[in-house]
C-alpha cells in the first residue's frame, strides 16, 4: 500500500513508479497537464536532428505486412517457365554449401498456375487468388537480396536493415522522423498473428536506441486490446483529484530539486498517451460498426479469413485515426506444427493453408484504401525475411515436396502512394534462385520507402555510441525506377 502521510521526503520518481503498476493511475499525468494542474519540463530529444519533409512526400502513412517464415518466389510471384520445362530434373552443379541446410533435391515447378493478371498483365499465381484481382495495384519487386538466410536475424535485417538485435525498426524511424499525427494513440502500432509471435518476438517492433516512446505498441484485433489499459476497479472521484494534488505537488519539488530528466519525462509521456488511449482503443478496435459489405471484403466472417481479415480492417481504422505506421505479421513461433511460412516438408499444405489466412483479407484491404481515396497517401508494404529454393530440401536426384530457405533472391510487393502501379522490377535467374537483374538490399527497400514518406534516408539520423546512426546504415539506393 502507498502511504502518503509523508510527502515532504517522497521522490516524485517514486510516486511514478507507484503509479506503474496499473495504467488507470497513470492517466494523472495526462488529466493534470489537461486541467492545468500540473506541469513538467520537457527533455525528451527532437523528432529528428533535420525537420520533416525534407522533400515532397507522397505517402503520410504505411502499413507493413510481414510474413514470418519465407515466402516462396517461385510458387506467388516469380514466374518461371524453364522450372515446368525442367520439373523433376537435377540443375547444374549446385554447392551444397550454397543452401541453408545444404539438402538439394530436384528442380520442382509451381504447384500453382501462374497467368497474367488485369490491364498489366502482372504475373501472379493462382496461391493469391483475391491479390491476383488487384494485380493492377501491385508493384513487384523480384531481386530482392538478404544476407542471411537465418529466420531470426533475417527477421532483424528485414525490419531494422541489421541482422544484430538492438537497432530501432523502421516504424520507429518513422515515428522519429515523422512525429505523431494524433495525441491519442501511438504513432507506431502492431498487430501479431494472434497464434504466435515471429523470430525474435517484440524485439522486432523495438525502438532500440531512439527514444522509448518510439517503440511499437502492440494492439490486437480481437480479445483484450491492451493488457492493463484499464484499472481493475473504479478509482472515486475524490481519490484522483487528491491524487492530481499530490502528483503536481511532486512534480514542483523534482522540478525545484533536481530539473528534469529524461527518463522521467518519457515515462511521464507514455503515462499521458495511456490516459488517452483508455478513450481511444475501445473505440477504434471496435469493429461492430463496420459494414456487412466490409466485413465480407475483408473476410472478418470467414473461419480462415476471420483473423486476418480483423487484423486488416483494424490496420485501417487505425490510419483513418492518425497513426503513422501499422505493422501486421502473418505467421508465428517456429516448431511443430509450424504456424507460418517456413515450407519445409511441404509447400502445398503450408503455403496453402498461409495464404488462405492472408489472401482475401489484404485484396480487401487494397480495394477498401482505394475506395477510400486513402491509398493515394498510403504506402502498402508486404514482405518476407528471404524466399524458398526453386528446388526441393531433400537428398540428391529426390523430387521432395518442401523448400529450402533462401536468401539470394526472392520478391516482395509495395502499393499506393507515389508508386508505379501494375509492374514488377528486377529478375532472378532463369530458375528463380538468385537475383541477377536490378538487385535489391534492404537497405534500398527501406530507402525507397522513407523517400516516398518525404524522408532522405541519409538524413534521418541519430547520434549513438560516437556514430550518427541510420536505418541504412552507410548504404541504400532508390529504386527510381518504381516511383512516379
Amino acid at each position: 500500500m502507498f502511504d502518503t502521510s509523508n510527502t515532504a521526503n517522497l521522490h516524485r520518481r517514486d510516486f511514478m513508479s507507484w503509479t506503474g503498476h496499473g495504467l488507470g493511475s497513470a492517466a494523472l499525468a495526462s488529466l493534470m497537464l489537461a486541467d492545468g494542474t500540473a506541469t513538467h519540463a520537457e527533455s525528451i530529444p527532437p523528432q529528428a536532428t533535420d525537420p520533416w519533409p525534407h522533400h515532397s512526400a507522397s505517402a503520410k502513412r504505411v502499413i507493413h505486412i510481414c510474413l514470418c517464415g519465407g515466402l516462396s518466389q517461385v510458387d506467388s510471384f516469380d514466374h518461371k517457365p524453364t522450372l515446368d520445362k525442367h520439373h523433376g530434373k537435377k540443375y547444374g552443379n549446385i554447392d551444397g554449401a550454397d543452401v541453408f541446410f545444404g539438402q538439394i533435391g530436384l528442380l520442382r515447378k509451381s504447384d500453382w498456375e501462374f497467368r497474367q493478371r488485369g490491364e498489366s498483365g502482372l504475373w501472379v499465381s493462382e496461391l493469391f487468388p483475391h491479390l491476383a484481382e488487384v494485380a493492377d495495384e501491385l508493384t513487384v519487386i523480384k531481386s530482392m537480396f538478404a544476407e542471411t538466410s537465418n529466420h531470426t536475424p533475417a527477421t532483424f535485417q528485414e525490419n531494422t536493415g541489421f541482422r544484430l538485435n538492438g537497432f530501432p525498426v523502421a516504424g520507429s524511424w518513422m515515428s522519429y522522423g515523422m512525429g505523431a499525427e494524433t495525441d491519442s494513440l501511438p504513432a507506431f502500432v502492431v498487430i501479431p498473428d494472434p497464434r504466435g509471435l515471429p523470430a525474435g518476438g517484440s524485439i522486432n517492433w523495438s525502438n532500440g536506441f531512439l527514444p522509448a516512446q518510439h517503440q511499437g505498441v502492440v494492439i490486437r484485433s480481437q480479445g483484450t486490446a491492451i493488457d492493463d489499459l484499464f484499472p481493475e476497479r473504479e478509482i472515486a472521484a475524490n481519490t484522483e483529484k487528491a491524487s492530481r494534488t499530490l502528483l503536481n505537488q511532486l512534480n514542483q519539488q523534482h522540478l525545484e530539486q533536481r530539473g528534469a530528466e529524461d527518463a522521467l519525462s518519457a515515462r511521464i509521456k507514455s503515462y499521458e498517451l495511456a490516459a488517452r488511449m483508455q478513450l481511444a482503443v475501445p473505440e477504434v478496435t471496435n469493429l461492430d460498426g463496420e459494414t456487412a459489405a466490409i466485413h465480407e471484403q475483408y473476410g472478418t466472417n470467414g473461419k480462415e479469413t476471420r483473423d486476418f481479415g480483423r487484423s486488416c480492417l483494424l490496420a485501417r481504422r487505425l490510419l483513418e485515426q492518425g497513426v503513422r505506421f501499422v505493422q501486421l505479421f502473418s505467421g508465428g513461433a517456429f516448431g511443430s506444427p509450424r504456424i507460418n511460412w517456413d515450407g519445409h516438408e511441404d509447400v502445398v499444405k503450408n503455403h496453402g493453408r498461409e495464404a488462405g489466412r492472408i489472401d482475401k483479407p489484404i485484396a480487401g484491404l487494397l480495394k477498401d484504401l482505394r475506395q477510400r481515396g486513402m491509398l493515394d497517401d498510403t504506402l502498402v508494404l508486404f514482405t518476407s525475411e528471404f524466399g524458398r529454393t526453386p528446388f526441393t530440401q531433400s537428398g540428391s536426384n529426390v523430387l521432395g515436396t518442401g523448400r529450402d530457405h533462401n536468401q539470394y533472391g526472392f520478391s516482395v510487393w509495395m502499393a499506393g502512394a507515389g508508386l508505379k502501379p501494375g509492374i514488377s522490377y528486377g529478375e532472378s535467374d532463369e530458375i528463380g534462385w538468385k537475383a541477377v537483374e536490378d538487385r535489391v538490399h534492404w537497405h534500398d527497400f527501406h530507402a525507397t520507402v522513407l523517400h516516398l514518406l518525404g524522408i532522405d534516408h541519409e538524413r534521418l539520423t541519430y547520434y549513438h555510441n560516437g556514430i550518427e546512426r541510420r536505418l541504412t546504415n552507410v548504404h541504400g539506393e532508390l529504386i527510381h525506377d518504381i516511383i512516379v
